[in-house]
């Protein structure tokens, strides 16, 4: 089993995800190489801060929430520039911890089998187990959860299913980034 065990590698992945939507904004706001290019399409722009289209607005906010981090194979690891079409189709990369190994679901086929009230219910409701950031999920409004829904469904099912996630104490198949145990 392939391991990576320091914490620092999680964020790092995250912090990743995170330069690549803010290095164009920030460039181009300080005069840099960015100030004259526009950004890349598949990030999304400020301008999107406020679409008038759910699906849109879902896309922005799936973009700027990190989803793709966890939930679009590699997506973190190359700079956010995997093509939307494989965007949320889950991850084989394991989470690792007290609680287990978990493993980001597909999304698009998750959605693509779940009624919009569902979401809702699962989005306010449901305990999620680690990396995913419940609180995050539950401070969003109904109308951002419907926007995400709307724009996940809009991408149609793709993809395999991400990897059960394996009990505490049961070895993982496949790489894993290790979360040290709290104290």
């Amino acid at each position: 089993m392939n391991r990576i065990p320091k914490l620092a590698t999680a964020a790092a992945f995250g912090a990743l995800g995170i330069a690549a939507v803010l290095a164009p904004f920030h460039d181009a706001a300080n005069g840099g190489p960015g100030a004259q290019a526009s950004a890349p399409e598949l990030i999304a722009t400020a301008v999107a801060a406020e679409p008038s289209d759910a699906a849109a607005r879902g896309r922005y906010l799936i973009a700027i929430a990190g989803c793709n981090d966890c939930h679009t194979p590699g997506f973190a690891m190359n700079g956010g520039t995997t093509p939307e079409q494989a965007w949320l189709t889950g991850d084989a990369l394991g989470w690792q911890g007290p609680w287990g190994t978990t493993y980001a679901p597909n999304l698009r086929r998750t959605f693509a089998s779940l009624g919009e009230t569902s979401w809702l219910a699962m989005a306010r409701n449901r305990e999620f187990l680690p990396p995913m950031p419940t609180p995050s999920l539950r401070a969003m409004s109904d109308d951002d959860l419907r926007a995400i829904y709307r724009y996940v469904r809009s991408l149609g099912p793709a993809g395999d299913p991400a990897p059960a996630n394996v009990p505490p104490g049961q070895v993982a198949r496949g790489p894993v980034v290790v979360f040290p145990v709290p104290q």
